[in-house]
């Protein structure tokens, strides 16, 4: 049943938060995945203070770059990268750079009912695989997934890349990941911090950080686009006030200041 909820809990979460007001006056945006528990959160403050509603759809970041560069109608995009902003900027699709708004973390997860140890360098995840505990271990994909990127950076560095790569499952983006790791499909798996200290998720799972030295940092840029009306440049400045980074810091993500890019 724990199972099932979870799956219908994820399911949901990737549908648009439509509002009450007409759509032509809601603004679409689009967001990494990993801002799936955060976000909802961001979004009801914001629209306490100003009574603005916005439409929301999670995602991968790889592919929402390319959904916009093919014409996707967003008109503001919280990337968990910073390349992916970078690539619309070049093209012009763009009102400007965009700004930082938080630092990213990838944390090991697996069901508290498992038996191998979690630590940060992952010597307990060796471990387990030399004792062929681990059949299955879920990461987002790393080819479009920038926390799935960093998962695969923490195993290179730590020398285990080649050794669990057999027993790898990608999920498209870093929540169904997550749902990988936490469901039982899987033994555990590396997940953005952000989601795995969500209290749905850490209530019935363990959960350890893992260093930001073993991966590239995980900057998280969002940038208004070409198309962005009015609702949706008040929601960015309030993605950078104090009230906002207070928030993202309770889920987990480093609470640096947020920065203009040039």
């Amino acid at each position: 049943m724990v199972i099932k909820w979870l799956s219908v809990y994820f399911l949901a979460l990737l549908f648009p938060l439509v509002a009450q007001a007409g759509q032509d006056q809601v603004p679409r945006i689009a967001a990494a995945s990993s801002l799936q528990f955060v976000l909802p959160e961001v979004l009801a403050e914001f629209k306490r203070q100003t009574g603005h509603s916005v439409r929301s759809t999670f995602g991968s970041s790889g592919n929402f770059r390319r959904q916009i560069i093919q014409g996707a109608s967003f008109e503001l995009f919280l990337s968990a990268n910073e390349s992916y902003i970078d690539a619309l900027v070049e093209r012009g699709l763009t009102v400007d750079s965009g700004v930082i708004y938080a630092q990213g973390r990838i944390a090991l997860v697996a069901p508290k009912n498992s038996t191998w140890k979690l630590d940060g360098n992952l010597s307990g995840l060796r471990q387990a695989l030399d004792r062929n505990e681990i059949t299955k271990f879920a990461i987002a994909n790393p080819n479009h997934a920038p926390f799935g990127r960093a998962a695969r950076e923490a195993l290179v560095k730590y020398d285990l890349w080649n050794t669990i790569q057999p027993y790898i499952v990608k999920g498209e983006n870093a929540s169904q990941a997550t749902q990988f790791s936490v469901s039982g499909s899987t033994q555990g798996g590396i997940v953005p911090y952000a989601l795995a200290v969500s209290p749905i998720i850490a209530e019935s799972n363990r959960v350890v950080l893992i260093p930001q030295s073993s991966h590239q940092p995980i900057t998280q840029r969002m940038v208004l686009l070409s198309s962005a009306g009015n609702v949706a440049r008040q929601l960015y400045d309030f993605i950078k006030s104090d009230q906002a980074r207070t928030i993202l810091k309770q889920f987990g993500y480093e609470s640096s200041s947020v920065s203009q890019l040039h």
